[in-house]
């Protein structure tokens, strides 16, 4: 089906979708065109999350895959930054828990065929627009910013889109039609589709409207109320007239989509927070460093702020640096004394688990430094560190969903403010703190008076109890409900 001509109902001008069309077929003479090729998938256990969260990495093969779809469920993603994949394993976790056997199917990691070298190459850019924006106040405010905020928020850019997942669809051929299949890119998403697969949900990221996001013949499900209703209605893809809405079966709200396993110790989290605070104990503070490497400047102002708390024994300082283990070289070269301070916890993800568990009760000191090589392991280092921590410092994307005290500091691109919105709306976090003073100045008020920490663990542990952070559970009871009509 030609999904590029109209979209919702919407009908595209004939500019516009042709081109799209030319879109694709530029990338198809850069990428090639496989769509006529015969690939088949086998699954593989994964070192990192194969036993916390049952999941089996989907990989070229030269035999067809073999399947129970009535206990599986799909995870399509790409590797683009930490977000994504963030999102797949809390649906992953969800559904593990809940019985399911989670396979993982990121289109960014079969080399040599057309939609790993399509999505790579548009990673690449992504990130170097990222890094630049960090850089270059005018780019920032003329290009990235209006780029991530109105610019993928066009319907058109959702027409080109649909043209260039077409590109992507031979990767499918081995998976069952009617298989749940949970994507947390709009692209597998959209690929499902042209693939002829009938159960796809669009797991919808961030909080802020964009037909970036749309893949149309999936279910797409959001994290909030306003989202649902800006996803609607179409809010704003087309300022030249009032679009037809999305109809109701096609949009669902769901909530934060967050871990199992940090969903279901939340009381416990939240009381060990509050009793290191009334027993005077060192505030812990976790910084993390994204998939883009962005943001150097701010993490050395704030590591600076804290290194006199720190040699104090008044805070603790974990830094997950994720796969940029030169982000940190640069960041000791600024700050000598932190050589002597640190704990480094490079590429030994076995460590970095006992580390955390350790920590859950047990008292920690001075400054650890993660950084793995290998992305899952890299990824989910945040989730099993943010249990035991007390603050999480980072940029408002996707971690401004999850369940634990956070101080947002400035985005990273325009659609990335509204998950500082929501936080700050509920609760659970800070509202974002754009400049390097008036992050300092909250990082400040936060080690100084318990009361800002203890204020936004209650807000967490009646989020809660208000099932705000049960999204990927409800993912996937969307996924699997196909399969039981």
């Amino acid at each position: 089906m030609d999904r590029s001509s109209s979209i919702f109902g919407n009908k595209m001008k004939e500019s516009d979708v042709k081109k799209a069309r030319s879109k694709a077929e530029s990338m198809a003479a850069k990428y090639g065109d496989d769509r006529e090729k015969k690939y088949h998938l086998a699954a593989a256990d994964n070192d990192v999350i194969g036993g916390p969260l049952g999941v089996k990495v989907l990989k070229l093969s030269d035999e067809p895959l073999e399947i129970d779809k009535d206990k599986s469920i799909i995870i399509g993603n790409i590797r683009m930054g930490f977000g994504h994949y963030r999102i797949s394993m809390a649906i992953a976790s969800a559904a593990h828990a809940m019985g399911y056997t989670p396979y993982w199917f990121d289109l960014n990691s079969f080399d040599g065929t057309t939609a790993t070298k399509i999505i790579s190459s548009q990673n690449d850019l992504y990130s170097l627009g990222s890094r630049i924006s960090q850089k270059s106040v005018v780019f920032n405010k003329t290009v990235w910013e209006p780029m991530n905020s109105e610019g993928f928020r066009k319907l058109t850019y959702n027409c080109s889109d649909q043209a260039v997942s077409e590109l992507m669809t031979a990767l499918y051929q081995d998976l069952p039609k009617d298989i749940p299949f949970a994507a947390t890119h709009v692209w597998p998403a959209q690929a499902a589709v042209h693939a002829g697969l009938t159960n796809v949900v669009n797991v919808v990221p961030d909080n802020w409207p964009m037909a970036l996001h749309l893949a149309e013949g999936a279910l797409h499900t959001v994290q909030t109320e306003s989202a649902y209703l800006g996803y609607k209605v179409l809010r704003g893809m087309d300022k030249s007239r009032t679009l037809r809405p999305m109809p109701d079966g096609d949009i669902a709200f769901t909530g934060h989509y967050i871990d199992h396993e940090l969903v279901s110790n939340i009381d416990a989290d939240c009381d060990r927070r509050i009793k290191r605070l009334d027993e005077g104990k060192a505030k812990r503070y976790l910084l993390t460093i994204g998939g883009a490497g962005a943001q150097q400047d701010i993490f050395i102002s704030v590591i600076r702020q804290l290194i006199k708390q720190i040699k104090k024994e008044k805070a603790v300082l974990f830094i997950n640096l994720g796969d940029h283990y030169e982000v940190w070289e640069k960041i000791k070269e600024t700050l000598p004394e932190l050589e002597s301070m640190t704990t480094e916890h490079i590429d030994d993800f076995s460590e970095t688990s006992e580390f955390a568990a350790a920590a859950l009760d047990g008292d920690v000191s001075g400054v650890h430094a993660f950084c793995h090589k290998d992305i899952f392991a890299a990824v989910y280092s945040t989730n099993l560190l943010m249990r035991c921590c007390d603050v999480l410092i980072t940029k408002p994307s996707e971690l401004a969903f999850y369940p634990v005290p956070k101080l947002m500091i400035k985005r990273v691109g325009g659609h990335e403010a509204w998950g500082a919105v929501r936080a700050a709306e509920i609760g659970d976090g800070t509202f974002e703190c754009s400049s390097v003073r008036e992050i300092c100045g909250m990082l400040a008020v936060m080690q100084r008076e318990d009361s800002v920490i203890r204020f936004l663990c209650e807000n967490i542990v009646r989020n809660k109890n208000n099932g705000v952070y049960d999204g990927a559970y409800k993912v996937v009871e969307l996924a699997s409900r196909g399969r039981k009509q």
